[in-house]
């Protein structure tokens, strides 16, 4: 009896103890079982992220289409990289019909939020943001799909980017609307992107505001931007980019910038104080990019068909953010004198008659100052009947799905 007891008494004690070493065995922290969830996700979860400041040494990779990541608030649940010390974005997803809202990513060593090769993208009230403020050392780019298709980049938040706050890249049906950006170089970047539509967003303090760009060495040419009921003001950051990037040829004080692109549409937008021009339009050849001018044969380094025309313009062009420019505004205005609105580099395909390449401008008593860049600068002038025409308007993007 006394040894039945006692060997009841040793299981109890050996099985207290084992319970006792498993109730205490560690937990995962949040941000190791984040990862784990990223890595094992499957279509349909939904990955939650509570509230609180979240530390990662390095980069975050989903690759499951079908996820919805979501936060609590962009200044509640915040994905910190301060102190990363691998991989060359914050999240880097590769996947479709993926989601992404509410909540923030901070002081990545690369790219913040970057969605490569995916459709029916939604990027919703995030924050992207360097907290040291503008620097050279900071990320490329904030929120940054790059080939993706049906995309919706709504609400969000993106600052102190070293190339774009927000960037769409090489994608096709894109929607960016209701999107605050400031402190970049570029606050809001469409480049080598067909069909978009940038609307209802607040780009102040950049280097340069709204840019629809298409760039050399890249498969895809962008075309159809509509660029409407934006807020582009003072956009006079000093450019803080790193040299020889595209974006470094883009002058402090440039509101709406077009440069070798074609099919795109500025209206009803409110543009102010932006110190070179509240609109800039150029081709390739007279951006400033370290000597890159060798192109290939397909690449259409003309901004063509461009429509501006019903946007209120205020203040600007007082304070070029080139040399170069400071000599010609003193020479046409004097030296206390500014800018016109528009400003374009005049540089025309010689291959095409007029009407291919026209800048269209009804816009009240705005002028557009052709600047002569590709015969020196001699015959700079304004002549707005030339730039009484007109060019189709384009129709609105849809995104099925979303």
């Amino acid at each position: 009896m006394i040894n039945t007891l006692s060997t009841k008494m040793l299981i109890t004690l050996a099985f207290s103890v084992a319970f006792a070493a498993c109730s205490q065995a560690p937990q995962l922290s949040f941000e190791e079982s984040f990862r784990q969830a990223l890595e094992t996700a499957q279509p349909g979860d939904v990955i939650t992220v509570p509230e609180g400041n979240f530390a990662f040494d390095r980069s975050l990779i989903l690759n499951t289409d079908g996820v919805t990541i979501r936060g609590q608030g962009m200044e509640k649940s915040i994905l910190s990289f301060k102190g990363q010390i691998a991989g060359a974005e914050g999240l880097s997803v590769s996947a479709s019909d993926f989601t992404i809202e509410d909540l923030a990513i901070e002081d990545t060593v690369g790219d913040a939020l970057k969605v490569n090769e995916g459709n029916n993208i939604v990027i919703r009230r995030i924050r992207t943001e360097w907290t040291n403020g503008p620097d050279v050392n900071n990320g490329a780019y904030g929120i940054y799909p790059v080939q993706t298709t049906n995309v919706l980049i709504e609400g969000n938040v993106a600052i102190a980017a070293s190339d774009a706050g927000v960037y769409v890249g090489q994608s096709k049906q894109v929607i960016v609307r209701n999107n605050r950006a400031e402190f970049n170089v570029a606050g809001i970047e469409i480049e080598n992107t067909i069909g978009a539509d940038v609307y209802q967003n607040t780009a102040n303090n950049n280097t340069g505001g709204i840019l629809v760009f298409n760039m050399p060495s890249i498969p895809q040419r962008g075309y159809a931007t509509r660029v409407y009921d934006n807020e582009v003001n003072n956009n006079n950051t000093a450019n803080f980019a790193a040299p020889g990037t595209a974006v470094s040829g883009v002058p402090a004080g440039s509101g709406i910038m077009v440069n070798s692109n074609d099919q795109v549409e500025i209206f009803n937008n409110r543009v102010a104080g932006n110190n070179t021009a509240n609109i800039l339009i150029s081709s390739y050849f007279s951006a400033n990019y370290s000597g890159q001018r060798k192109l290939a044969e397909e690449f259409d380094p003309y901004p063509e068909e461009i429509l501006i025309y019903d946007n209120t313009f205020s203040g600007g062009g007082t304070a070029p953010g080139f040399d170069y420019l400071v000599q010609l505004r003193d020479a046409v205005y004097g030296p206390s004198g500014a800018f016109p609105d528009i400003i374009w580099d005049g540089i025309i395909d010689p291959n095409k008659p007029e009407e291919k390449h026209v800048i269209c401008v009804d816009n009240g008593d705005a002028q557009l100052l052709s600047i002569d860049a590709g015969n020196e600068f001699k015959d700079a002038g304004v002549d707005m009947q030339r730039h009484k025409c007109t060019v189709a308007k384009l129709a609105p993007i849809e995104l099925v799905g979303i």
